[in-house]
């Protein structure tokens, strides 16, 4: 690392970047993963929009790319889609 200041700034901010960028993303995958083990049909196309908006933002930030987001965003709605198509019963 040289010794200059903006490169010392610089060194801050990406640290600081990358424990944001870190937090949101694994928030994001416990979203994701709670709503996948939510029983509930109901419950679970309530909280989808909230968790595609997570997705997005995540992309929209470049945590992630924006393939990769919308292959999660079609995931979770087949997920939910399976879970309305399912009998409440089974």
């Amino acid at each position: 690392m040289a010794n200059h200041k903006a490169t010392k700034k610089d060194v801050r901010q990406s640290a600081k970047r990358r424990d944001r960028n870190r937090y949101y993303g694994k928030t994001t995958r416990n979203a994701m993963r709670s709503l996948a083990a939510t029983p509930d049909a109901a419950t679970m196309e309530k909280g989808a929009p909230a968790v595609i908006a997570m997705i997005d933002k995540l992309a929209k930030r470049g945590v992630i790319h924006k393939n990769k987001a919308a292959n999660l965003v079609s995931k979770l709605a087949r997920k939910v889609n399976a879970a309305k198509a399912a009998p409440a019963n089974a």
